[in-house]
């Protein structure tokens, strides 16, 4: 992947930072202090493309050149948006939500350019299927901590988030927040606009 310019990840997640380096990417970290509310009028691919952007262009009002990356990730389970937990009864009743029940996780990106200020937003949309898990392993896995920092309160590459999962349809990347065939493509797509 030819760089041209400056890459800022505007994201504090060391998945997404991982993922990325997977591209052998190289950029600065620049986390956005934005609300990351949910609008109850917004379909769950409109809410991650909304933050994704909004993370994205916030972050690129104090960068004068490069390109800025926003993501965001939700879970979303009969309808309702699952954000992060609050705290560790939110995760319990979460993971109890979701147990032997079929969701879907969401990522979206943008692209942000400055100074151009082009931009391009994206998303991904993957089905997951949890297996009926026991109340104990629910504790556990919420007593480790791992749960707080994920939206719908699990990671699927963390060691117990992984086993929780039957299966699943669509990009895997998307689970663990970012899709990465679709950033690589779009990314390339982005490049050539900017040299027009």
């Amino acid at each position: 992947m030819m760089i041209t310019k400056r890459l800022i990840l505007a994201s504090t997640s060391p998945r997404r930072a991982y993922l990325l380096k997977q591209l052998r990417l190289t950029f600065d970290i620049a986390p956005s202090g934005i609300d990351e509310r949910v609008e109850n009028t917004e379909t769950p691919s409109q809410h991650v493309r909304r933050l994704s952007f909004q993370k994205a262009s916030d972050v690129a009002k104090n960068i004068p050149d490069g390109i800025i990356i926003g993501a965001d990730t939700v879970v979303v389970l009969e309808g309702r948006i699952l954000g992060k937990p609050q705290t560790p009864d939110d995760a319990l009743e979460m993971l109890r939500n979701l147990s032997g029940k079929t969701h879907e996780v969401f990522t979206g990106f943008t692209l942000f350019d400055k100074p151009s200020n082009k931009s391009v937003t994206e998303h991904e949309r993957t089905i997951v299927k949890f297996r009926t898990l026991s109340d104990a392993e629910i504790r556990e896995y919420v007593a480790s901590g791992a749960p707080m920092d994920k939206a719908g309160a699990y990671g699927i590459q963390d060691d117990m988030g992984a086993i929780f999962v039957e299966r699943i349809d669509g990009c895997f990347y998307t689970v663990v927040g970012f899709p990465l065939t679709k950033f690589y493509l779009s990314y390339q797509q982005f490049l050539k606009t900017l040299e027009e």
